[in-house]
């Protein structure tokens, strides 16, 4: 079994760095359109990470920073993915310790993954990386997604 490492599942197509989107809805229209022409989900994706997300929120509010770790059901999932996004503008997520707060996240993770232990690896992974402010700062000062992948892979993420 090969290690679950976040740089094996962030993948250049669906690296978005610096963007500007109005709502986590829009933001996530955009990671399902672009996932959905790579054949990567399946169609009810955006419908059921909607709905997921209202129902079980994923922002986590850092000292410093806003993030939040989207997911849906592996079955949606059809190629495996963790979608990252960073935001010149925050976008408000509820927050998953409190869903009457909301967190103003930076940097979004999409996770896309259709395997039970690769998930909870993968969440392990992501954790060490949100632990890690100067880590997440320099992922959030990307300029490109070229960048971006460059500090996950450096720091063994």
């Amino acid at each position: 079994m090969t290690e679950t490492t976040l740089s094996s599942y962030v993948k250049e197509p669906l690296v978005f760095v610096q963007e500007n989107f109005s709502s986590n809805d829009e933001l996530f229209e955009q990671v399902a359109q672009r996932a959905s022409d790579l054949g990567w989900v399946r169609e009810d994706f955006l419908e059921r990470i909607k709905k997921r997300e209202a129902t079980f929120p994923t922002g986590i509010q850092l000292l410093n920073f806003g993030v939040a770790i989207p997911h849906t059901d592996a079955e949606c999932i059809l190629e495996e993915f963790v979608a990252v996004i960073t935001l010149q503008e925050p976008v408000a997520f509820k927050s998953m310790e409190d869903n009457s707060k909301q967190v103003e996240a930076q940097v979004v993770f999409v996770l896309g993954l259709n395997q039970p232990h690769a998930q909870l690896e993968m969440l392990q992974s992501l954790m060490k990386l949100i632990q890690n402010e100067e880590i997440l700062s320099q992922v959030l000062l990307a300029s490109n997604s070229e960048e971006l992948m460059n500090v996950i892979e450096i720091n063994n993420l």
